[in-house]
């Protein structure tokens, strides 16, 4: 990611069409916003790692708890807890990056979306969607259609069906976002739901960039508490975190409904379910959802 914020891909019509600026994998204005493209791996936090600290016994890497990780992504980024339905999504949603499209909304103004079809590509060369890649390219950092159109959105629905494509949008989602949040999280010494905020904000802000990404969300926070792994106290934290994240979200006109997070990750928090124990109960946009 580069540096900004991605608005949510969610189809319940609350996502505004205005951007801010260039900066980011993840929130920006207009045309001009700046491509995500791959970054390196975000910076260790082991130096803030107390040396008795012990690593959560439960992580999201398990597949139950990924699985509820990405059934929460997707109340807020398609409206329904159905993810693995949403290969095929594609749409443009007026946002400013192009097309929309897929398990946590890649677009096609901001590098993700190509990244998911050059990898696709290595794998089925001759897929629906590679002749696409030069067009996809050029409109990298933009929100134009040219050289796509229906053709490519019929061709991304089409390609859904692939468990080969499928397979590419895992791999994506996991590299850039998932991993990297998650592996930061663990070594802040936060627990499944600690881990669910930081792979929440990486997919909405990016996880690298300015203050409007992940680290830059998860910097603003450490100046008002400590994490668990400094020494400091998980609730206060997390609550730090999740107002930074907030104030993040309302710097675009997209994220002006922060339900995500205000009847969902605190809900989850005022309660005490650090570990995301089920069942869950939680509105986004006004729509509830509960997972047994």
């Amino acid at each position: 990611m580069f540096t900004s914020a991605k608005p949510s891909s969610t189809r319940s019509g609350w996502v505004g069409a205005a951007m801010l600026g260039a900066a980011i994998l993840t929130l920006t204005a207009g045309c001009s916003l700046l491509p995500k493209i791959p970054q390196p791996a975000i910076e260790s936090a082991s130096e803030s790692v107390a040396p008795e600290q012990k690593a959560p016994e439960a992580t999201l890497n398990d597949p139950r708890l990924k699985d509820i990780a990405m059934q929460l992504v997707s109340s807020a980024e398609n409206s329904t807890l159905d993810w693995k339905d949403q290969y095929g999504y594609i749409e443009d949603i007026e946002d400013g990056r192009g097309f929309t499209a897929g398990i946590i909304g890649f677009t096609s103004g901001t590098g993700d979306l190509l990244e998911v079809v050059r990898a696709y590509t290595r794998t089925v060369p001759g897929n629906p969607l590679a002749p696409f890649i030069p067009a996809l390219e050029k409109v990298n950092g933009t929100d134009s259609h040219d050289g796509l159109g229906p053709d490519f959105e019929q061709a991304w629905t089409d390609a859904a069906d692939d468990p080969k494509f499928r397979a590419a949008q895992d791999a994506e989602r996991d590299r850039e976002y998932f991993d990297p949040a998650v592996s930061l999280a663990v070594a802040d010494g936060l627990r499944p739901l600690g881990q669910f905020a930081y792979y929440d904000a990486a997919v909405v802000h990016g996880t690298e960039g300015d203050e409007v990404s992940l680290e830059g969300i998860r910097k603003t926070a450490m100046k008002k508490a400590k994490t668990p792994a400094q020494g400091g106290d998980e609730k206060t934290y997390l609550n730090a975190f999740l107002d930074a994240r907030v104030a993040a979200m309302k710097t675009e006109e997209a994220h002006d409904d922060t339900s995500r997070i205000d009847t969902a990750q605190r809900v989850f928090l005022k309660a005490g379910n650090f570990d995301l124990t089920t069942p869950l109960e939680w509105r986004t946009y006004g729509d509830r959802y509960r997972i047994d």
